[in-house]
């Protein structure tokens, strides 16, 4: 057991000094920060003296510049704090400070120095297409349909119209590059609240053949007030209407209950024409390390949403047979790697601690006992970092982006992207490029930062990026300039 040393004893000496070396050229400080939480009190107690309260540098030097020297990641900053530079006057504070209260710091620090994500929001794009240029590829951003609430989920008929789902409960479809003004009918009943509402839409991988196209979204019912749940379904699309309607996964009553966040979900098929779904922890963590519940999970079925026989769990007591994956707090990206065949997954981690994923069957992702988050209160969520038996994460991100959908590129239109990653974020509001090598991300960039929330990504049967962008709603593609 560490001795703890009282932190008192320690805040003349508070200087973390080295952390991110001398400062010669800071960068301008964020907006005041005013400690409103635990993270920051700790900070405003331990280091606000040496560093300033917005980490511009006063006795000590900035923590705001980019002078890393003595490394740049959570694990280079987190080490700083715990063991010191004694040699450049800076002391360890792992005697005096917890595992969590180490964490807290490294994601306040990591706030502070992002400035925040931008606010959400934006007038619009610039009249005509969008000219932009990127590491590998000059394109533009064309909007195909404009004056949406909250388009989530986006997929395309054998016969090149586009359909997607509108949070707020409605299915639309884009034809010849415009907004079909008919709205789909026949859906159920959809819960728009916080989180809740209409999310993914999916092919069937075989839709010429058997018609089939698939429905995830929040279903109000249970018994108390207010409750709902992530419901899956599929349906035909007859004219303008959704028929044959056939349940893929519902809850039984007493799992729907009043807290509408959390309800993942994404869809992918596999090669062999299995469906793939995620369910987020739904508001209660524990859930997802449970293995009786549909929570936390990633879920493998046939099309009908029969659990396959060799599903990790089929012969486990008590075990729904359908889990796949485990430990997840909220997972809304899916894709296959076009040559390995793994498939990736990012999910929203809490404050800080969003995840990269590559996917092993019956494998436990770690939520909530281990995290590289902290809670929305400043508390740590925590106390390790790692555990056997619990799979590590590819790549973190702090702060939070909110990493939505997953695709990688296998289009002809950009061959400079060829099986490159990209991630849609919503607090991050951006559209990222990952460049992968193995189950590593060699090198990211960031496009798309200036139009908005980006819910999801889709390559079109034209080869070109397709997206749906929220505040404002509408559904854009990425063309060669």
């Amino acid at each position: 057991m560490n001795r703890r040393v009282p932190v008192s004893a320690l805040l003349a000496a508070c200087t973390l000094v080295g952390v991110l070396g001398a400062s010669r050229q800071p960068r301008q400080p964020p907006a005041a920060v005013r400690f409103p939480d635990a993270a920051g009190r700790l900070y405003g107690e331990l280091c606000a003296s040496c560093h300033g309260p917005e980490l511009q540098g006063a006795q000590g030097p900035s923590l705001i510049d980019d002078l890393w020297t003595h490394g740049a990641d959570d694990e280079d900053l987190a080490r700083s704090i715990r063991d010191g530079w004694p040699a450049s006057g800076m002391p360890g504070f792992g005697q005096a400070l917890s595992h969590e209260q180490v964490r807290s710091l490294v994601v306040y620090i990591r706030e502070v120095r992002g400035g925040g994500n931008p606010p959400v929001g934006h007038p619009g794009l610039p009249p005509g297409p969008a000219a932009l240029e990127s590491e590998h590829h000059a394109f533009r951003l064309e909007t195909l349909a404009a004056g949406l609430d909250t388009p989530w989920g986006i997929d395309f008929l054998p016969d090149g119209r586009l359909l997607f789902t509108d949070r707020v409960g409605l299915l639309r479809s884009v034809v010849d590059d415009a907004l079909d003004p008919v709205v789909i009918g026949g859906l159920p009943a959809v819960r728009v609240k916080q989180d809740a509402g209409l999310m993914d839409v999916a092919v069937h991988p075989d839709y010429a053949t058997n018609g089939w196209i698939y429905l995830s979204f929040v279903e109000p019912g249970g018994t108390e007030a207010g409750a709902s749940t992530t419901r899956v379904i599929r349906a035909r699309l007859r004219g303008n209407r959704l028929v044959d309607q056939e349940s893929i996964f519902q809850a039984p009553p007493e799992l729907y209950w009043a807290n509408d966040t959390h309800f993942g979900s994404r869809f992918i098929f596999d090669s062999q024409g299995y469906l793939y779904y995620s369910i987020g922890d739904r508001g209660r963590r524990e859930l997802a390390q449970d293995l009786s519940s549909p929570y936390g999970k990633l879920h493998r079925v046939h099309d009908d949403g029969r659990p396959p026989a060799d599903n990790p769990f089929v012969a486990t007591p008590g075990a729904l047979k359908t889990i796949w994956t485990y430990g997840h707090r909220n997972p809304q990206g899916l894709a296959f790697h076009p040559v390995t065949g793994e498939l990736w997954e990012a999910e929203h981690g809490p404050r800080g601690g969003d995840e990269l994923n590559v996917i092993v069957k019956g494998h436990n992702y770690g939520w909530p006992v281990v995290t590289g988050g902290i809670d929305y209160d400043g508390t740590a969520i925590s106390t390790i970092s790692a555990k056997e038996g619990m799979e590590p994460p590819v790549l973190q991100w702090t702060p939070t982006i909110a990493p939505a959908a997953l695709v990688f590129y296998e289009g002809d239109r950009f061959p400079n992207w060829t099986h490159h990653l990209f991630m849609t974020t919503l607090s991050g509001q951006h559209l990222r490029r990952l460049e992968v090598s193995g189950r590593r991300v060699t090198h990211q960039e960031v496009l798309l930062r200036e139009f908005g929330r980006v819910r999801d990504v889709a390559i079109g049967p034209d080869g070109y990026l397709y997206l749906a962008l929220n505040a404002p709603g509408r559904i854009a593609r990425l063309v060669p300039q």
